[in-house]
């Protein structure tokens, strides 16, 4: 594996985090407290293997330009500013919210997670979608 691969394993991780969030949302509102904690846990641990690969790869390689034209550019844009934007919140909320729920003071943790959900989810979905538009430009005209 090279730092070129390294794209590909952060969208999988991203996706692996998408789905560890949506399982952990549905086993809390089945009231799998326990599968839930466990779930929400792997996610953390998934975002922050992913936040060390994207560290590296664009520590190694610099910044990459998206050099597409036509209607995909804007939409690229938008989806880049929006996940840019949000996930430079998602470290400390996710942060507060766990150790919320890890001392056991659940009406608080209840009151943030409310938001950290579906901000951390957002950026993880546009996460992959970031990653199609810029590094596999065929899968989209």
């Amino acid at each position: 594996m090279t730092v070129h691969s390294l794209p590909a394993v952060n969208a999988t991780l991203n996706a692996i985090s998408t789905l560890l969030l949506i399982s952990g949302y549905v086993l809390i509102r089945t009231r799998h407290v326990d599968l839930h904690r466990r779930c929400m846990i792997a996610a953390c641990v998934t975002s922050t293997l992913f936040l060390a690969c994207y560290l590296t790869y664009h520590y190694q390689v610099g910044s990459v330009r998206f050099t597409r034209q036509g209607f995909v550019r804007p939409l690229y844009y938008a989806i880049l500013i929006t996940h840019v934007t949000l996930a430079a919140s998602v470290p400390p909320l996710a942060i507060v919210t766990l150790s919320r729920a890890l001392r056991a003071r659940f009406d608080r943790h209840r009151s943030i997670a409310r938001w950290t959900l579906p901000i951390w989810l957002y950026v993880s979905v546009t996460g992959v979608l970031v990653y199609v538009l810029l590094y596999q430009p065929t899968w989209l005209l």
